[in-house]
């Protein structure tokens, strides 16, 4: 079956942000196994949790207060993990289909895929961008963890390699085309600097959810937005 050309897109969307965003699993690997994890707890974490910002929520948590900080790395991740409800809530009626397809839908429901997700322009290439987008992080995220615990001494201060850009710029990408009205101008404005303001002072996290209830309210109440007359 031939498929579209939006489909074609938002498949090229998916390797374009997957590809950038499973090179960061170096990083975590490394960084895991840095903290006091072992390489099997390291590829547990990306199979089972699969959420770099929880991921890396915990082990950071974890190099700095080792074991006795299991308490607070637990509690760091489950917030950090509330977005993805929020972000299924969105997706539902794009997923569709049996059971089974929703709770694997629920393992690839995260930050990147929701963003190539949203970005198409119709149903089908929702779909293909959402399930290609979970496909490509999945597999690649786990194997460059996988990697990175191996070689985290030969690698050194995987940090310095800057894969973090990487990610933020394929994230950027999707970002910029959608800002072509004021509202969401003012609301990606206004939840960087809230989050940027508020993560020195609170724990990992809350930050991020306090910054995403900026796009909650502002789009509840309409502000910016252009009324009929």
């Amino acid at each position: 079956m031939a498929r579209s050309s939006e489909e074609r897109a938002a498949i090229r969307s998916s390797f374009a942000v997957g590809l950038a965003v499973a090179a960061y699993g170096v990083s975590f690997g490394a960084l895991s196994v840095a903290a006091g994890l072992d390489v099997w707890q390291t590829c547990v974490l990306s199979l089972f949790m699969f959420s770099g910002g929880s991921q890396f929520a915990v082990i950071g948590l974890i190099a700095s207060g080792g074991t006795s900080a299991g308490v607070a790395a637990v509690t760091s991740a489950a917030l950090l993990g509330v977005r993805n409800g929020l972000y299924a809530i969105r997706l539902s009626p794009i997923i569709r289909g049996p059971w089974w397809r929703r709770l694997l839908a629920g393992q690839f429901t995260i930050d990147e895929t929701t963003a190539v997700a949203t970005a198409q322009p119709t149903p089908e290439a929702q779909r293909a961008g959402f399930w290609w987008t979970g496909l490509i992080i999945y597999i690649g995220w786990n194997l460059t963890t996988l990697a990175g615990a191996l070689l985290g001494d030969l690698l050194g201060d995987v940090r310095a390699f800057g894969l973090d850009a990487a990610a933020a710029a394929a994230f950027l990408g999707l970002l910029w085309p959608r800002l072509t009205r004021l509202q969401p101008i003012v609301v990606a404005v206004a939840a960087a600097v809230l989050a940027a303001a508020l993560t020195p002072a609170l724990p990992p996290g809350v930050p991020v959810l306090i910054a995403a209830a900026v796009a909650v309210v502002v789009g509840v109440f309409n502000w910016f937005e252009r009324r009929p007359a």
